[in-house]
């Protein structure tokens, strides 16, 4: 071994060279300023260095802020720093379930606003909307008259079939049951005269002539207002029975031609019914007296207690139809 390397007791070469002061090694360096042999290893912590006494001491900035670890997500993402510079975690998911709020409200607001239309779609009619309150109470008044007409009906047929079970009164109430219905045959059919009360409509032409059209329509509003028989007379007194197979034609000059007969105005309906419902269908707004008066005609009215409808009809004589046997 050379005279510039010494045995440290390890078994490794010491390489020589200066002597660190303070003497041999494990003893204390006599330096008043010496470092700590311990601050020297790269094992020890390393402390603050102590500030001397010319210079203020710096104290250690605390703001507070903490980084949490758990705000890490599992997916790597590091955290957000919120306003004041703290971390904030990352949620997860949260833009999904932003997403899904957004279409949950779009739906409810899209089912109310459908419900709304629909509401007033079908609680809103634009043709009674339009109606007066007069024509709408008489149009209701109408369709209380012809319920009660229908109720009455009713009670009518019921008492006829109790009548008709109750054994031997069964046979005179079948045969006034018969006599009845044949009496109410024989109106309809034109083929008997009818008395009671009722109405008289007449037509006066304007500018334009009574049209077969006008009188047909007068004669489909009466029936639906439960005018039981009518005739209908020309102003030479000509008079025809009005049934269900009667027919108009417009004839010349103005005329009118009923079952092939030609009637000149002006035109009078006698009508037997009520009186009230049936003045209420032809006034109806856009109805007869509205259509006639926008020709330049006019309709006028007149209530009878007892109207009589005398003219007759030639009976039908059936080829094709025969009862079932």
């Amino acid at each position: 071994m050379s005279d510039e390397q010494t045995d440290t007791g390890t078994g490794w070469p010491q390489p020589a060279g200066p002597v660190r002061p303070g003497g041999p090694a494990g003893e204390p360096d006599p330096r008043p300023d010496a470092p700590d042999p311990d601050e020297l290893s790269p094992l020890a912590p390393q402390r603050p260095a102590q500030p001397s006494d010319d210079e203020p001491a710096v104290e250690p900035v605390d703001d507070g802020a903490t980084v949490d670890l758990s705000a890490v997500s599992r997916s790597g993402e590091p955290p957000v720093a919120g306003s004041d510079g703290s971390a904030e975690p990352v949620v997860a998911g949260r833009s999904r379930w932003s997403a899904a709020g957004v279409m949950i409200v779009a739906l409810l607001a899209l089912l109310g606003f459908t419900l709304v239309v629909q509401l007033k779609t079908t609680s809103t009619d634009p043709t009674l909307g339009a109606t007066r309150q007069e024509d709408l109470v008489r149009i209701l008044s109408d369709l209380d008259a012809r319920e009660n007409r229908l109720q009455q009906d009713i009670r009518a047929l019921e008492d006829s079939q109790r009548q008709l079970q109750s054994g031997e009164q069964g046979r005179q109430a079948a045969l006034d049951e018969a006599t009845r219905r044949a009496d109410e045959l024989g109106i309809l059919a034109g083929t008997l005269p009818a008395v009671g009360p009722g109405l008289t409509v007449q037509f006066d032409a304007g500018v334009k002539p009574i049209s077969a059209n006008r009188v047909l329509d007068a004669v489909q509003e009466l029936r639906g207002a439960g005018a039981e028989a009518m005739q209908i007379s020309g102003g030479d007194r000509a008079t025809v029975r009005i049934i269900a197979s009667t027919y108009f034609l417009d004839g010349d000059n103005g005329s009118l031609m009923v079952e092939g007969r030609r009637l000149s105005g002006p035109y009078t309906i006698t009508v037997i019914g009520d009186p009230a419902t049936m003045r209420t269908a032809l006034n109806i707004p856009g109805g007869v007296v509205a259509s006639v008066r926008g020709d330049g005609g006019n309709v006028t009215f007149g209530e009878r207690e007892v109207a009589e409808v005398s003219a007759l009809h030639v009976p039908i004589k059936l080829e094709h139809a025969r009862p079932v046997s």
